[in-house]
Formats: structure tokens, C-alpha cells, sequence
């Protein structure tokens, strides 16, 4: 039965995408945004979305809850629209869209031909980010999590290494080993923070605990590489703003646990800068 359901999303999905080629970039992504603001709210995850805003912002009044829920639901179909555009986004028309601040300091990176660990969160377009380092030339490995839609992962997975990194590790224990193999042979390692894993441990996360990620903490532990978090927002309907940080080098008394709940509280200040552009969708206090 759910494979005949994922067939049906499989079929689904892909003529939509068709369509979205025939409109363009923008007209797409304005479509995107406005049919999942109307339908996401339908969704099971409404309860979950609901519950996360209170406990980010527990003196939210209803509006500004609202339209936290609006903006996130219209920023995730316009990300939803805009993997077909993604050749564009890296070397067409939408390229001149993304502004990077602290550029330099991937440059350094790339010239002192460092390893480091990119760190941030499901903000705005957050494919941009892993795409951007690629662009400029770092070896990257970005850690991803297959769609659970067998049928739509391929695509997912090919538009993902032509056009944002080559080096697209699933998560896992096998995704690990191979990440570490691509870390002796040059390689950084780019994911995302912020959603629950069981294989994690309970960190502090807006003063409750959630089970986070260990991959960063154990990979600067084991290898001593820094750690550089990156923030991406929506300054407009196909325009994109990255900000990159210094990097952070953890010392050899930091505990998995400690760097685990320091870079908590990065992603922390990333949320709160543009709660609007995150996705609240993740169960992080189940």
C-alpha cells in the first residue's frame, strides 16, 4: 500500500516539476510558495509546528504565531519549486542571486587547503549553502537524508550531485565510514543540525532538551578540525543572502557534549535571527 502511495507522489511531483520547467524560476517559486502556504497547514505536522513556535516563543501572540507558520509553509514550496532551477542557481541566470559575506574566509580555507566541518540548519534555501562552498572550489562532502519516497529519491539524489556537491553522503553508520574516508582524502564535511536523531544524544536546545547530531563534536574530536557555521537567508522571492562565520576551534577538553550544546546554541541565534525561514517542521522535543 505505501509503495502504491509513493508511486502516486512519484507521478505527482514529477508533472509538477514539468510544469514548473515550462514557468520559470520565478513564476514557480511564487507558485510554490503560495500552494504549499494554503495546503502545508492541512498537514499532521501542524500540531508539531505549533508546539516548537511555543517553545521557541512562549509569549507568541496568535498573529505573529501565524505568520511564522505562513512564511515557512511559502518558503518550503518555493524550495520545493526551485530544485528545478538549481543548474541556474549555480552557474545561470539566478547565480548573480547569491550574496556571500565572509567569502574570504572560504577563500583562506581553500588556499591554506584546510579540512573543516560546515555546520547550519534548514533555513530558506539551505541547498544553496553546500552548492556555493562547491562552487568555490573546496572539497565537500554533504551528509544528506534520503527521501523515504523511493520512487522520487533518485531524482532527488541526481540533482543533488550534478549541481550542489558531487560527494552526497547518506545518513547512516555506512554514510559515516564513508565520510571519514572522503575526511583522509581532503575532503570537508558539510550537514545539518538540526533535526532529531535517535543515534544523537540529549542537548540542550532553547532550554529543553533534544536529541541532536554528535557527527560535528566527534569528527573535531577525532580529527581536530574546526568548525564553521553558516547561515542563509531569503532577501527576496529568488534572492539569497550567506553569511559565513569565523571558524571555531574547539580544544581537547571540549567533550562531545560540550561542543554538541555550543553549536546547539549557534543554531539557536540562527533561528531567532529569521524564525520566518526555518523549517519547524522537525520533531526536535519529542
Amino acid at each position: 500500500m505505501k509503495k502504491i502511495k509513493y508511486f502516486i507522489q512519484f507521478i505527482l511531483i514529477t508533472f509538477i516539476f514539468f510544469i514548473f520547467k515550462i514557468l520559470g524560476a520565478r513564476i514557480s517559486s511564487l507558485i510554490g510558495g503560495k500552494l504549499i502556504e494554503l495546503i502545508g497547514p492541512a498537514f499532521r505536522s501542524k500540531a508539531i509546528i505549533h508546539k516548537n513556535i511555543k517553545n521557541v516563543f512562549p509569549e507568541i501572540n496568535p498573529q505573529q504565531l501565524n505568520k511564522i507558520k505562513s512564511s515557512m509553509w511559502n518558503n518550503y514550496g518555493r524550495v520545493f519549486a526551485e530544485y528545478m532551477f538549481m543548474k541556474e542557481f549555480r552557474s545561470g541566470s539566478l547565480s548573480k542571486n547569491i550574496s556571500i559575506e565572509g567569502e574570504e574566509i572560504l577563500q583562506k580555507i581553500k588556499e591554506n587547503n584546510q579540512k573543516v566541518i560546515f555546520i547550519s540548519g534548514h533555513f530558506s534555501n539551505f541547498e544553496l549553502m553546500a552548492m556555493q562552498i562547491d562552487k568555490l572550489g573546496l572539497k565537500i562532502a554533504a551528509i544528506y537524508r534520503p527521501l523515504n519516497n523511493t520512487f522520487l529519491n533518485p531524482i532527488m539524489e541526481k540533482i543533488r550531485k550534478k549541481y550542489i556537491c558531487k560527494n552526497q553522503i547518506k545518513k547512516g553508520l555506512g554514510g559515516l565510514k564513508e565520510l571519514i574516508k572522503l575526511n583522509h582524502d581532503g575532503c570537508s564535511t558539510a550537514l545539518m543540525i538540526d533535526q532529531r536523531v535517535t543515534e544523537g544524544i540529549k542537548s540542550n536546545f532553547f532550554g529543553k532538551k533534544a536529541f541532536t547530531t554528535t557527527i560535528p563534536a566527534q569528527l573535531t574530536k577525532k580529527f581536530a578540525l574546526p568548525v564553521v557555521p553558516i547561515f542563509i537567508e531569503r532577501i527576496g522571492n529568488l534572492k539569497f543572502k550567506m553569511k559565513v562565520f569565523d571558524p571555531i576551534n574547539f580544544s581537547k577538553e571540549d567533550s562531545v557534549e560540550d561542543v554538541t550544546s555550543k553549536l546547539n546554541k549557534i543554531l539557536e541565534n540562527m533561528i531567532l535571527k529569521n524564525p520566518n525561514n526555518w523549517i519547524w517542521t522537525h520533531n526536535r522535543w519529542k
